[in-house]
């Protein structure tokens, strides 16, 4: 399965402008409308994808065939990239970066335009997609998500209940009290940081409105000075993470931490729980079937916070599809994200949330539809007021540096403490507003 999805590595990643680019310049600013006939529709097109496992494997080849029988005049390729990020950035200095994409985090919310045709209205597509503000520029949208997914631990069940705990911990306090139980009655790490490949530690910034339930949780960044503030969602899981790790209730040495190897450990039950997106619910349970274990002991649980005596889990976007501009088979673009988001079944066999609002929940999410979870579709309509400021503040909310940082004073490796670690952080954010001018 793959190393990593959007929503957990690079999610809202920090932006730049691809300054100097011939893909920037002059684009056809045509748009890629859903066709109405499909026996009109022609053309070869190239479908770049991060899934470089589906690719291998021959699953997107599969999905190419079924697609086939509905546009029998279209052709699909695809190009798995394992650097996803980095080597597509690249191509966009260009006009050749395939026909579909996922849209690189690099890219500038306004600069959408630039290098994606337009999808249609922002406000017409919401009534049938999840996710839409997430690539709306001046009322027009970009993208369209490949999926979403529901924010969580995943946790092995077999070893809380080893360890006496069969209920969600409701408060963070009483989280760390769960984890010292495991600690003391199991050979399990209560909780795995994934430090080393760091891409992981970023799984934490999407809990941002799970602890207030609130879906402009994101977007309020760009009007505050103090991010970090007390009671504030930023603060209360940065504060969870620092206890996890500063109360020895992590793996010994985060520095020899692996994320493939994690996925067998935490199946076979020699890690506890980590903090991940709800795509990585199917890969555990794969990783169980490998180990010969039940992948039913996979479980999922919400953030340690309630409101109103029930708790809450953001829905994120993960990466959005979007059509070249450069594109000379738009239509063709356009109908394989279509079909790729509402018929291939693409969502749900990922065990992950469909963009399209029709459909139900996946199955992997029972757990929280059975115990009342409220699920808080996070508005990204603020992305690039809250990006300019992370840039201008050089925090990195959704990268791993500054949680590596946080890591290393919980363990001991840096000086310091937290109010003070939170004290740079809100004054960097404040200064920050200032010089872009929120």
């Amino acid at each position: 399965m793959a190393k990593k999805s959007m929503a957990t590595a690079v999610f809202a990643a920090a932006t730049l402008t691809l300054a100097g680019c011939s893909g920037a310049g002059a684009p056809s600013g045509e748009a890629a409308t859903a066709p109405a006939d499909a026996g009109s529709v022609s053309g070869d097109i190239t479908v770049l994808t991060q899934r470089t496992d589906l690719v291998q494997n021959g699953t997107m080849k599969k999905y190419a065939a079924e697609f086939a029988k509905a546009y029998p005049k279209v052709k699909v390729k695809f190009e798995g990239i394992t650097d996803y990020e980095g080597e597509v950035k690249i191509r966009m200095n260009t006009e050749h970066y395939g026909d579909v994409l996922m849209i690189p985090a690099a890219i500038a919310k306004d600069d959408y335009p630039k290098f994606f045709a337009p999808l249609g209205d922002t406000a017409q597509l919401s009534s049938k997609y999840r996710f839409m503000d997430k690539t709306d520029v001046k009322g027009k949208a970009y993208g369209i998500a490949s999926f979403g997914t529901a924010n969580g631990f995943v946790y092995n069940k077999a070893v809380w209940k080893q360890a006496g705990v069969t209920d969600w911990p409701t408060t963070p306090g009483q989280f760390l009290d769960d984890l010292r139980k495991i600690r003391e009655k199991t050979d399990a790490d209560p909780y795995y940081t994934n430090f080393k490949d760091s891409w992981p530690l970023t799984a934490w910034t999407n809990s941002l409105g799970s602890v207030s339930c609130d879906p402009q949780s994101s977007n309020k960044l760009a009007t505050t000075d103090t991010p970090w503030s007390k009671g504030s969602d930023l603060n209360v899981i940065d504060t969870l993470l620092y206890d996890t790790v500063q109360q020895k209730l992590s793996e010994k040495d985060p520095t020899t931490t692996n994320w493939e190897n994690s996925k067998g450990l935490l199946a076979r039950g020699k890690i506890a729980s980590m903090q991940l997106g709800s795509w990585a619910i199917t890969q555990m349970q794969d990783a169980a079937r490998q180990a010969g274990k039940n992948p039913d002991d996979i479980g999922f649980m919400p953030f340690p916070v309630q409101k109103n005596g029930k708790f809450c889990a953001t829905l994120l976007s993960d990466y959005q599809q979007a059509v070249n501009t450069h594109s000379e088979h738009k239509a063709a673009a356009r109908a394989w994200i279509d079909w790729f988001t509402e018929k291939s079944g693409y969502a749900e066999k990922e065990g992950a949330v469909s963009a399209l609002k029709s459909a139900p929940m996946p199955s992997t999410l029972k757990a929280y539809a059975d115990n009342d979870v409220q699920f808080v579709e996070r508005s990204e309509s603020g992305t690039a007021a809250v990006n300019a400021i992370d840039d201008a503040a050089e925090i990195g909310l959704n990268k791993p540096d500054y949680r590596q940082k946080l890591v290393d004073l919980a363990r001991g490796a840096q000086k310091g403490d937290l109010p003070d670690f939170f004290t740079d952080l809100d004054r960097r954010w404040a200064e920050a507003r200032k010089t872009v001018g929120s």
